[in-house]
């Protein structure tokens, strides 16, 4: 069954009641700005001049998904890495360079989509000697 909330707004019925439930009967909605959204320095083995921020995460109610936001100084890069979640990047401003499992190191810049996949060796690099690197980083909410 659909329901209707406003006339452009069409739910399954299943869905409408899981948020509201969520939401103590009402649907709701957060806007926020990444410039008011706290940077917390990564302090993960292997990474260099990276902080993170999260401006939407499983806090803000969010069912499924958080959004995590890296800016890697010039020079900097996250750990060589792999684990059990997908995650999707778009990069926001910046040159870098994603190293693939096999090492080979691939530009990214500005405007660029990456999927990484589970179990999926990578590292991000910031390519620039004077500007960060900036990238969204969506995950599933239980790897915030």
């Amino acid at each position: 069954m659909l329901i209707q909330v406003k006339k452009y707004m069409v739910f399954p019925s299943s869905t409408l009641i899981r948020y509201q439930s969520l939401h103590k009967g009402r649907l709701s909605m957060k806007i926020t700005n990444l410039d008011i959204t706290p940077k917390i320095r990564m302090n993960m083995e292997g990474a260099e001049n990276v902080q993170k921020q999260i401006p939407i995460s499983s806090q803000d109610g969010s069912p499924s998904y958080a959004f995590r936001v890296f800016t890697i100084e010039p020079e900097g890069h996250t750990p060589y890495h792999a684990h059990a979640f997908e995650h999707l990047n778009y990069v926001i401003e910046g040159d870098g360079a994603v190293v693939m499992a096999t090492g080979e190191e691939r530009p990214v810049k500005k405007g660029d989509f990456v999927l990484v996949l589970p179990g999926e060796k990578h590292q991000y690099k910031n390519t620039s000697p004077s500007s960060p690197f900036v990238m969204i980083c969506a995950v599933p909410k239980e790897y915030e």
